[in-house]
């Protein structure tokens, strides 16, 4: 072993560095990023942080919001955890200094899709995450027992022979680095990247998931992807998000005609929980052959839109774009993983030693179809969480003979780069077009085909490339294999084969497994 830490965490968005903040100063942690620390998704949020601090709102009505948009498939007990500790949360984060945005002397609460009262707090108009991580990041960086590495590619769990997590492999500017610890919490994101329309940063390919997955860890619930309805049309590069906010202020969407279409499709319009308006949109798409819609807010004003949307409005300007005056061309995207590494209300998974929170966790918080902002309050809750439980854990002896085993697969370097290049470009196109807003069996039969027969050609050997491209082949797999097995469609998970949602399917959970790891 290289070092030995206390406790290892694998990822620097909301979850992974408030985990760093909760740990005590007589504990050595160690935070490992694969790039540098702002390049999360946390980094990207724009909307807030959904939490019942107002005084004409409470925990059980922020919880009934939640269960209603999850489509029957949340945890409540997960929920009551997290919409109850939630504004203690919040108010923990504002006695340390965190400011969010304030009106007449009060804090701005704005409304968004599915929620009934305004309750998302957010911070510079419309950079809450980037906000958050920079304010977290800050007050991480002043914690002497905390080291942070970035550009840590992380390529292996470690387990003992009991079958233990006790540290991870990574590799740092080629070289590589074994970290032993008490316990490792995974906080790397989710898998939104391996789409080719998605909102999240190209880090966010699902690796943790893989190498929970790989290791013996329980993934659950993989078939429900959230595609955020409004994201900035642009076919030549990443798509940017237009906030749910955007829409919670009074933003509606025409179709190609200069039509309203959503109040046709749900009583409450443009505020329609995340999967309906992805579904009208794209209905919208097909009926009159556009690639996308428009999103219209030039009657919210010109000085209010370059107030409360500061972020948004520059950077559509850049793409010459003025939403004071012009109408957005939007459509779906991949936003967030609602499935992942299945967890207790405690962050412990089926593996001791092995903990996992935010968006590469799944504690059934987000059922079927996330409600919006409450991503950041989740990474919050649940990391706290976490800590609390990891710092049971006993520190146990070395095991040289795992290390030396898992060594020799990492001997063989391959030089050949391009055939797995090429390989994650078709992947992104294959899962976006046969496991993407709409499913069918014989799309994701096809697509598993593909899956397999690409696995077995990739070449011999090991090297970054090949590394990561068998990850994403692993979790386009577990994402198809779900979304075959559920023969229904609920929340973001919708089958052009079976559309109705069935009774027995409520509150079921597909839960996969590795029993090899």
């Amino acid at each position: 072993m290289n070092e030995v830490f206390d406790f290892v965490i694998i990822g620097s968005g909301v979850a992974g560095l408030y985990s760093a903040l909760n740990f005590p100063e007589n504990t050595k942690v160690l935070l490992l990023t694969k790039k540098r620390v702002e390049d999360c998704n946390t980094n990207q949020a724009q909307g807030g942080i959904a939490a019942a601090v107002d005084e004409g709102d409470s925990w059980k009505l922020h919880a009934a919001d939640t269960l209603n948009a999850s489509a029957s498939l949340c945890e409540e007990e997960a929920v009551e955890i997290l919409t109850k500790e939630g504004p203690k949360e919040i108010k923990r984060l504002m006695n340390m200094g965190m400011e969010f945005d304030h009106k007449n002397g009060k804090i701005d609460f704005t409304l968004e899709g599915a929620h009934g009262k305004r309750r998302i707090l957010h911070a510079g108009g419309d950079a809450t995450g980037k906000k958050l991580r920079e304010f977290l990041s800050e007050k991480v960086g002043k914690k002497k027992n905390v080291k942070i590495v970035e550009n840590a590619l992380v390529l292996e769990l470690l387990k003992n022979n009991s079958g233990r997590v006790n540290g991870v492999l990574a590799l740092e500017d080629g070289i590589f680095k074994f970290y032993k610890a008490r316990a490792v919490i995974l906080a790397s994101g989710g898998c939104g990247a391996l789409y080719e329309s998605t909102t999240n940063p190209d880090v966010a390919t699902g690796d943790g998931i893989a190498m929970a997955y790989e290791a013996g860890a329980e993934i659950m619930d993989m078939e429900f992807i959230q595609f955020h309805p409004t994201a900035l049309y642009n076919p030549k590069g990443l798509s940017f998000l237009i906030s749910e906010s955007v829409r919670g202020e009074g933003a509606i969407l025409l179709n190609e005609k200069g039509e309203r279409f959503m109040p046709k499709y749900h009583e409450k319009a443009e505020l329609a929980p995340r999967d309906v308006v992805s579904r009208a949109i794209m209905s919208e798409m097909k009926r009159l052959k556009t690639p996308y819609v428009w999103l219209d807010a030039t009657h919210l004003g010109s000085e209010y839109i370059q107030e409360r949307f500061p972020t948004i409005f520059k950077t559509l300007m850049k793409y010459g774009i003025d939403m004071r005056k012009d109408r957005i061309p939007v459509a779906p995207a991949a936003h967030y993983t609602m499935g992942g590494v299945k967890t207790d209300t405690f962050g412990r998974t089926n593996i001791p030693g092995l903990y996992a929170c935010g968006e590469v966790a799944c504690t059934g918080v987000h059922g079927a179809n996330r409600l919006a902002s409450n991503s950041l309050l989740e990474g919050l809750v649940f990391s706290h969480r976490a800590v609390l439980s990891a710092q049971r854990e006993e520190m146990e002896s070395d095991d040289e003979v795992e290390i030396q085993k898992i060594m020799q697969k990492y001997e063989n370097r391959s030089k050949m780069v391009s055939k797995a290049k090429e390989i994650r470009r078709e992947l992104r196109h294959k899962l976006s077009l046969y496991a993407g807003v709409e499913r069918n069996e014989s799309d994701l039969r096809i697509f598993l085909k593909w899956i397999k027969e690409k696995n077995e050609g990739l070449e011999e050997g090991w090297n970054e490339d090949i590394w990561k491209t068998r990850k994403a082949l692993t979790v386009g797999a577990l994402i198809a294999k779900a979304a075959l097995l559920r023969n229904e469609s609920r929340g973001a998970h919708f089958r052009k084969d079976h559309p109705e949602s069935k009774k027995e399917w409520e509150n079921f959970h597909i839960i996969t497994t590795n029993k090899g790891g």
